[in-house]
């Protein structure tokens, strides 16, 4: 080896050369270690030190494949405790095109942090008690809304009003808007 193969980085860098401008590296011992390697190691200890980290890296990419694997997935989705409910709250988005239409709006509230929490909790209540009906919550200026289905009549939407109504809530409304119907 020559006697730069042998300089840390560090010490490279911070070498004077005429014509050219000074560095001054300041560092703790940890960040020159992190960046020069550890110093009281030899160029053979820091190759083997690299090999030793490829091998720990190839083990980890071999369990990372195991665990990709449909009957360590299904063990991984029965060790954990998730409750079902996470299942529901995950967003579904309705591919099709808009018309207009109908749809019962169960809630609205004000901007706040705790309207955004209930209208989020009676968004979930009625999908539980709606399956297969779709949920709308979001925030229109300055209100946060919880609305559901998609009614193209009038009628329709006044049949769901009333089993809504029914349920305890008595502020649901009818509202006319734009409505998303699937593809046939």
């Amino acid at each position: 080896m020559t006697a730069a193969d042998a300089q840390s980085f560090t010490q490279r860098l911070q070498q004077s050369n005429q014509g050219e401008g000074k560095v001054t590296v300041k560092q703790s011992k940890e960040i020159d270690d992190l960046v020069n390697g550890t110093s009281n190691s030899t160029p053979s200890s820091t190759t083997a030190n690299r090999k030793q980290q490829e091998k720990e890296k190839d083990n980890d990419h071999v369990a990372t494949k195991e665990e990709k694997s449909p009957k360590a997935q299904s063990e991984k989705r029965d060790s954990t405790d998730m409750p079902d409910s996470t299942i529901d709250n995950q967003k579904k988005v309705m591919k099709g095109y808009k018309v207009s239409g109908y749809r019962v709006q169960v809630f609205a509230g004000g901007n706040s942090r705790s309207d955004r929490i209930k209208a989020e909790r009676i968004g979930n209540e009625i999908k539980s008690l709606f399956p297969g009906v779709p949920v709308y919550v979001h925030f229109y200026t300055p209100r946060w809304i919880c609305r559901m289905g998609n009614y193209r009549s009038y009628e329709e939407a006044h049949e769901v009003l009333n089993r809504v109504k029914n349920l305890g809530y008595q502020s649901a409304i009818i509202v006319k808007g734009k409505i998303t119907v699937q593809y046939q």
